[in-house]
């Protein structure tokens, strides 16, 4: 227990170092997002210049000007309350909402990629440390350590041009009318591919490389030696033996994936318009959207923290060495 609540501590440290760094780097930024929102309201609604500075400073409730440490304990009180405050960019929606809306999209598109690309990594490293030292598991293992460097928004970009040429959707998320029939779920999974397959090729053979080094290790263990002298079959032993073992470190590598995917999911879905909180990330960094900004950040930051601490509470639970303390 005592464990669980240092890990507990440690998550609430690191959440608030987060918030201030990011509220730092925020406005470290060049470029000022009221002038933004002031050129956007001269320019679409015809306003005086005063009238202008009235609306933002009253509907809006902060300008630049005013003092550091009042914007940051504000800034604190209203992130610990869930309150992002409203988008500069998006004329008065609230951040929550715009969160709220098109958070599923990226939970969606995340979870369905890391499904595939672990369950395609963890088979393809388990047949790669069964088959090691051969010339199939040299060249394999090459491929993969080459395709696991390249950067997602590579492997992206590439599959915006196959999706000109073969005609598969490569931007937004649905081209349907929203409801709930098989006609809409089909046209979003569609809409889907790509994006996923760039999660995927980028993501999988980091699995299977993992794998294979937890898989080869498990497989030079006395009790694998005493199931092949008992004459078990070798997918008994891949399957029961070495997979169940070798899988163990890479179920806590797999919770905190999920949380730094985000992080790639900025340029995944500006590359595809894909409408999740990568994509309105980008977009409020360009019109320097704080509130937005903060959001979405502050997003990320809880993903990669508390899938973090899941996966520590996750080991704690499966692995006796963890509550023993002897590692």
């Amino acid at each position: 227990m005592r464990w669980i609540i240092e890990r507990l501590l440690l998550s609430l440290i690191t959440i608030m170092g987060s918030l201030t760094l990011i509220f730092i780097l925020i406005r470290l930024m060049p470029g000022n997002p009221i002038d933004y929102l002031i050129s956007q309201l001269l320019y679409t609604q015809q306003m005086p210049v005063d009238a202008v500075m009235a609306y933002v400073k009253s509907y809006y409730g902060f300008l630049p000007n005013k003092p550091i440490h009042e914007q940051y304990i504000e800034y604190v009180c209203n992130m610990l309350r869930g309150d992002f405050g409203k988008s500069l960019l998006y004329l008065g929606t609230p951040v929550n909402s715009i969160i709220g809306h098109n958070l599923p999209w990226t939970l969606f598109l995340l979870s369905y990629s890391i499904l595939i690309s672990f369950i395609l990594g963890i088979s393809i490293g388990i047949f790669l440390a069964y088959k090691r030292g051969t010339k199939l598991d040299s060249a394999f293992t090459l491929g993969l350590t080459i395709l696991n460097s390249v950067p997602s928004y590579i492997v992206a970009l590439i599959l915006v041009t196959v999706g000109i040429f073969t005609g598969i959707p490569y931007r937004g998320a649905y081209s349907v009318e929203p409801s709930f029939s098989l006609e809409f779920i089909a046209n979003v999974f569609h809409h889907a591919t790509l994006p996923m397959i760039s999660y995927t090729l980028v993501t999988f053979s980091g699995w299977a490389l993992a794998m294979r080094g937890s898989a080869i290790t498990v497989l030079g263990s006395d009790y694998i030696v005493v199931a092949v002298a008992r004459g078990l079959s070798k997918r008994r032993i891949l399957t029961h033996y070495v997979g169940k073992t070798a899988i163990l470190p890479l179920f806590t590598s797999l919770v905190i994936s999920l949380g730094f995917m985000f992080g790639g999911a900025v340029f995944i879905e500006t590359i595809f318009a894909y409408p999740g909180v990568g994509y309105f990330l980008s977009t409020a960094v360009a019109a320097r959207d704080y509130p937005l900004i903060q959001g979405c950040f502050f997003v990320i930051v809880i993903s990669v923290v508390l899938g973090t601490l899941l996966a520590d509470i996750i080991y704690y639970r499966i692995d006796p060495r963890v509550r023993r303390g002897e590692i």
